[in-house]
């Protein structure tokens, strides 16, 4: 059995929700090793992070989903706005929530992210010795060296320009603009039937997403260097979980974050086809829960 608890925390002034899950049996004389989790671009609680935490509560670890800031029930402003440097503070208030917890075991707490949340998990296990093993699954490992190459760079600077009008607003006193997160025609953040296969359709429902992100949003991830987290993450173990095709999180990168790693690490790949097969396609999200649980059954 599991117990589920709404918990709030503060992190800087803003109000933050999460989703407390407690196997049975934990409590102060068996306390369980704890696991917080960040989840996809976009994502809420109820969404792709809430259904690992789930899953390996199942297991018997105290998991931890919650809203970062700016994103749905959590306060922040401006709503719907990526702040990389935000979602690491906020990491650091889950971490000192769960060690808090009678239930919890405050020197066995890991960090699991998927999608985006892959590549903050990994830069704040990096640099947060409370957290004693990382895991990432379909991991986004963004660097501003990898954008700029894949984008070639006179396009990266051109993309970076194309911010500029957005911004200047903003610094203006105007207000934020914003643009889809997803749409099956024109555009979107995350442009492609493949997102909006999950984001645009009941697949996902959450009343807590909204299909809008700022518009000077994309920069954060493309300026984010949480790649760097892999040269600073020994001696804490780091677990990459991937896909071996993947269109939007690539294998590539995901195989630079393993080799990169400087401590106990394993990688495990997964026959899946398409990125989001790791977000609630069952056979897969099975495989990434078991092979999650055996490597942190050995290194937390």
């Amino acid at each position: 059995m599991i117990t589920t608890e709404r918990v709030t925390f503060a992190v800087d002034g803003v109000e933050l929700i999460g989703e407390l899950r407690l196997p049975d049996g934990a409590g102060p004389d068996a306390p369980a090793p704890g696991l917080v989790f960040t989840g996809p671009f976009t994502g809420v609680k109820e969404q792709v992070a809430g259904l690992y935490a789930a899953e390996l509560a199942a297991r018997g670890y105290a998991t931890l989903a919650f809203d970062h800031r700016n994103w749905g029930e959590s306060g922040g402003t401006p709503r719907q706005h990526e702040d990389p440097q935000a979602k690491l503070a906020d990491l650091g208030a889950a971490v000192s929530l769960l060690r808090g917890r009678p239930e919890v075991d405050a020197e066995r707490i890991g960090a699991v992210g998927i999608c985006l949340g892959g590549g903050y998990a990994l830069k704040f296990a990096a640099f947060d010795p409370r957290v004693k093993a990382f895991a990432g699954i379909a991991g986004a490992y963004n660097t501003p060296y990898g954008m700029r190459s894949g984008f070639g760079p006179d396009n990266y600077r051109a993309v970076l320009g194309s911010f500029a009008a957005a911004q200047e607003t903003i610094d203006n006193g105007g207000e934020h603009e914003y643009l889809p997160a997803v749409a099956a025609e024109g555009e979107a953040a995350m442009p492609g039937d493949e997102p909006f296969a999950y984001y645009g359709t009941e697949r996902s429902f959450s009343p807590h997403w909204e299909n809008r992100v700022t518009r000077v949003t994309p920069r954060a991830l493309i300026t984010v260097d949480n790649m760097a987290g892999a040269d600073f993450l020994g001696p804490t173990p780091g677990l990459i979980v991937h896909g071996v095709e993947d269109a939007f999180c690539s294998p590539e990168g995901a195989k630079e974050a393993h080799e990169r790693m400087t401590g106990p690490k394993e990688i495990v790949w997964l026959d899946a086809k398409l990125h989001i097969d790791l977000y609630d396609n069952a056979p897969y999200v099975a495989q990434a829960v078991d092979a999650t649980e055996r490597f942190l059954r050995t290194h937390l």
